[in-house]
């Protein structure tokens, strides 16, 4: 009896064992841990929101917003052109990003930059920096 007792027990436990490992795997999306590839683009009225909450963020005035509206707008119809084309190059994709972010900050004042710089830090994908 006492035997029994105990293959139903180990049994059980491995079936919730198997359930959890189960469970946490599909989270994952499988083997991969996550989302593959880069993130998907963003639509105009998320680009307007994400300049918006900017412009709060680093106290923009009304033409500083109008002009980091347009090279938000311009930047991602680039990235999205590059990505039409196939699996677009790394290092190429930096450059266009680091691109961006100069021209960013050229639109700027000095504190502006410093806030800036603080908000990209605090609202990038993860594994970004």
């Amino acid at each position: 009896m006492k035997t029994t007792v105990r293959k139903i027990t180990n049994a059980a436990l491995l079936l919730c064992a198997l359930m959890i490992t189960g469970t946490t795997f599909a989270q994952r999306g499988g083997q991969g841990g996550g989302q593959q590839g880069p993130p998907p683009m963003p639509s105009d009225d998320e680009i307007v929101e994400m300049v918006s909450d900017l412009a709060d963020e680093i106290s923009l005035d009304e033409g500083q917003e109008a002009e980091i509206l347009e090279l938000y707008q311009a930047h991602f119809e680039e990235m999205e052109s590059k990505m039409e084309s196939g699996r677009p190059d790394r290092d190429e994709m930096e450059a266009l990003m680091s691109d961006f972010e100069e021209d960013v900050n050229a639109v700027l004042t000095d504190e502006q930059q410093k806030l800036y710089k603080k908000y990209l830090k605090n609202n990038r994908p993860q594994g970004r920096n």
